[in-house]
């Protein structure tokens, strides 16, 4: 038997949990089959096959080989997805830029990649324009000639562990870290999506999240893993969310920032009586509302937690205990751990240190930061700076980041990249964002500002910085402070800052102070 049957059962023996291979064979070997839905546009494996061959031959004629880096900010469509099959079957690197990046995020990124093109679309021109892209050529992807419509696309020798993309994550109060992301994790990820979302044969998968998002990247690889199809939209709207699911017949939701508070905020008759659902999948759904969102939308909750480090996935809540991140999945294991790093007892909180079975499972590094990789890779265990506790019953429930971050609407937002963007600002002497809790999704960011003289009108500021941070990184709440307590080394006591937003301006309107 193969070393990897004891975790993933139904693969063959000579499976070397890759994607080139998977993906090459998929292809060719049903071109009939239908792999996605875009809206209503069905995507074959004729089509992805078709498309791959077309993008390859532009890649050649653009100069690029196999590991040479390509970001690509793009919205949602088909020519999306077949850009993504195209960049993993030819080994290069796909850095996914995220579309609601501007200003110096987006410059940063661009200048740490340091990718050969940029790939985008019309709607991001001016956003792109302004900032300084280093050698990055930016381009579109072009109108294929007719006689490239039936060339053969290649599968090249790629191994597993090489990188298949460069992942930004925001998950620390420093500089964003890309995460190398190999073939090998991408197929784990999408092993461990099946077992997580309960994946069963003849699925029908909703895809909404970004494609830049590892959320949704991960879900390319699963019909070539199962017999499902992919059913995917532009983006994410309440308003549309039901019919588009009556129409694809749907089985499965993955809830991310938000989505399933704001389907519960819908007025009643929004919703069908009877629908296709079965599962929706995620991480966030606390205790107390895991009963009234499963009887409201009338689907099974499989909460799980995760980080791209880790390949996405670490555990998963098959038992429907309310509130749990459920268990460790087999080829992971979990110890949590105290400040002095030992094991803490049940019911104790600790840090999440992952450990694995599988050799790959793990980022083998972060890009060009061998000190966060240090720090996250200690004795082959990934620290995640998360933490946790475990009930009795062996069951492990999320407690929150141990690092100063924010998670908004499915997103990890870091304080710094925040209070940085601010300290530019000529009428702030010092900033400090801070995660609040929020109605819809898991945190809304107060800012904290302390003005060098008199303040600015908080309008005025907002619109200001409207300009140059993505819409998750925006603040909801400001809050004039006339000094912040410091540490030694002169780092703000963000823990001594109140919580409470009643003495703060909410740019939704709905306080003023």
């Amino acid at each position: 038997m193969h070393r990897y049957s004891e975790y993933f059962a139904h693969r063959h023996a000579d499976d070397e949990l890759d994607c080139v291979p998977l993906l090459a064979a998929g292809l060719r070997r049903e071109p009939a089959r239908t792999v996605a839905h875009f809206d209503d546009r069905a995507i074959t494996c004729h089509d992805i096959a078709r498309h791959v061959a077309q993008l390859q031959r532009w890649f050649a004629r653009e100069g690029l080989v196999p590991g040479d880096r390509v970001a690509v900010m793009l919205g949602n469509s088909a020519e999306h997805v077949h850009l993504i099959y195209a960049l993993m079957l030819s080994g290069l690197v796909w850095v996914p830029v995220n579309t609601k990046l501007r200003g110096a995020g987006l410059e940063y990124l661009l200048q740490h990649a340091e990718p050969k093109l940029l790939i985008i679309e019309d709607e991001f021109d001016a956003v792109t324009a302004t900032i300084d892209c280093g050698s990055t050529r930016r381009v579109r992807i072009p109108a294929f000639d007719a006689q490239e419509a039936n060339a053969a696309f290649a599968s090249p020798d790629i191994g597993v562990h090489d990188p298949l993309c460069i992942i930004y994550t925001s998950g620390t109060t420093g500089a964003p870290k890309g995460v190398v992301f190999t073939h090998r994790m991408m197929r784990i990820a999408g092993e461990a999506a099946l077992r997580v979302a309960d994946v069963r044969e003849g699925d029908r998968l909703f895809l909404w999240e970004p494609l830049c998002h590892i959320g949704g990247a991960q879900m390319l690889l699963l019909p070539f893993l199962e017999a499902v199809t992919l059913h995917a939209v532009p983006r994410f709207s309440a308003s549309q969310f039901w019919p588009q699911v009556q129409r694809a017949g749907a089985t499965q939701l993955h809830y991310l920032g938000g989505v399933l508070d704001i389907l519960m905020q819908l007025p009643p008759d929004a919703q069908p009586e009877t629908h296709t659902l079965r599962v929706a999948w995620g991480a966030g759904v606390s205790a107390s509302a895991w009963v009234p969102v499963q009887e409201r939308l009338n689907v099974r909750l499989r909460e799980c937690y995760g980080m791209t480090e880790c390949s996405s996935f670490a555990t998963a809540n098959a038992t429907g205990k309310p509130g749990s991140i459920g268990r460790a999945l087999p080829w992971i294991d979990i110890e949590l751990l105290g400040d002095d790093g030992q094991p803490v007892t049940d019911g104790e909180a600790g840090e999440i240190v992952l450990s694995s079975k599988v050799d790959g499972t793990f980022l083998p590094t972060y890009l060009k930061n061998p000190d966060a990789t240090k720090a996250a890779l200690r004795n082959g265990r990934l620290h995640t700076g998360d933490r946790a506790r475990r009930d009795a019953d062996g069951d492990f429930f999320f407690i929150g980041r141990q690092t100063d971050s924010m998670r908004v609407r499915g997103e990890n937002v870091s304080a710094w990249e925040i209070e940085r963007i601010f300290a530019t600002h000529p009428a702030i002497r010092a900033s400090a964002a801070i995660g609040v809790a929020s109605a819809i999704g898991e945190q809304d960011i107060l800012l904290n500002v302390q003005f060098k003289e008199e303040p600015v009108d908080w309008e005025t500021m907002h619109a200001w910085a409207r300009e140059r941070l993505a819409s998750f990184q925006l603040p909801r709440y400001y809050r004039v402070v006339e000094s912040f307590e410091l540490t030694a080394s002169e780092r703000i006591k963000k823990h001594l800052l109140p919580r409470s937003v009643d003495d703060a301006w909410d740019r939704m309107g709905k306080t003023r102070a």
